[in-house]
């Protein structure tokens, strides 16, 4: 055998086991939700389960985390292949709005899908009095985690009122749980949520004691001047004692991922989540608003290609 040929059969060796290895290299799916006792965590643990077991090699995760800012931030920075995050989030991370937790704008970024409505969800203990945002002056509240999009939401929504954090008595940034937790010692007023209706949290709340929603009129939500903001109203007895319908406003949540995620991946994720819609809605009931029909409209940032793929096979776009 000549040297020639030696070197040949070496190299054909060396792509054959190059090849191999990357056949055989996992793809991992780390899908970023936001506080445990939200919307996102359990609909993210059940995206999971279908990806662990739909796509061939994968390795999932689910990890908890601050939610909007966080998660696009997470992306970005590749630390992650698939997020949920508010649209008006989104929006600002591809124009990197300083001011809302991105210090450059992150051209990365792909949409996956528009997914259910988070609803903007003012509750306060019945003996604190609160029944209007005006009643908010002087009250003590939290808003969510410094620079969440619950933040970014309760920021726009007191200054469309004419309120500001300085004509609160006390402003906490805490996630959905532990606000509930100080209401029920009585250590807190009231606290703004954006989520999917049917919360844990605000369900947990309203089992264990009185409690009032603050309207957002018509009025407050016209002056938002933000499209990602629409009137919206959470239904009667969506929560224990809630007897009629709240006014508020909703704004969409998106599914994103990044740009180095593989056609492939996207293609599958997006499939799995809609051939699977039913098993969404199992695990917590905001996904039953989930909807092919409108999943790829109205996106703030570029679909990723694998998702695209997707929408044109079933006739979506």
């Amino acid at each position: 055998m000549t040297l020639t040929q030696r070197l040949s059969l070496l190299l054909a060796a060396s792509a054959l086991a190059v090849s191999t290895a990357a056949l055989a290299a996992p793809t991992f799916i780390n899908v970023l939700t936001g506080g445990t006792s939200g919307v996102y965590y359990p609909i993210g643990v059940a995206l999971s389960q279908l990806y662990g077991s739909g796509i061939e090699g994968s390795k999932t995760s689910v990890q908890a985390t601050k939610a909007s800012v966080e998660n696009l931030n997470l992306l970005q920075a590749g630390r992650g292949e698939l997020a949920f995050a508010l649209g008006d989030s989104v929006s600002d991370a591809w124009n990197g709005v300083e001011e809302a937790g991105f210090k450059a704008p992150l051209k990365k970024l792909r949409a996956i899908a528009g997914t259910y409505p988070n609803y903007i969800q003012i509750v306060a203990s019945a003996e604190s009095g609160i029944k209007t945002l005006a009643d908010l002056k002087g009250k003590r509240i939290s808003v969510g985690a410094p620079k969440s999009g619950t933040e970014l939401n309760a920021r726009a929504i007191f200054k469309a009122a004419g309120l500001t954090y300085e004509d609160m008595g006390e402003v906490q940034f805490l996630p959905y749980a532990e606000s509930v937790e100080l209401i029920k010692n009585r250590q807190l007023d009231a606290t703004l949520q954006s989520s999917g209706l049917g919360m844990a949290a605000i369900r947990d709340l309203a089992s264990t004691m009185p409690i009032s929603f603050v309207a957002i009129p018509g009025e407050v939500a016209s002056k938002i001047g933000n499209a990602a903001y629409q009137p919206a109203s959470i239904p009667a007895n969506t929560y224990d004692g809630q007897t009629e319908a709240v006014p508020t406003v909703a704004i969409t949540n998106l599914l994103v991922s990044h740009e180095k995620v593989s056609d492939e991946v996207a293609y599958q994720m997006t499939k799995l989540m809609f051939d699977n819609l039913g098993k969404l809605a199992n695990a917590h009931s905001a996904a039953k608003d989930i909807k092919l029909e409108g999943a790829a409209k109205n996106l703030p940032i570029p679909l990723h290609p694998g998702a695209e793929r997707y929408y044109k096979e079933v006739g979506a776009l």
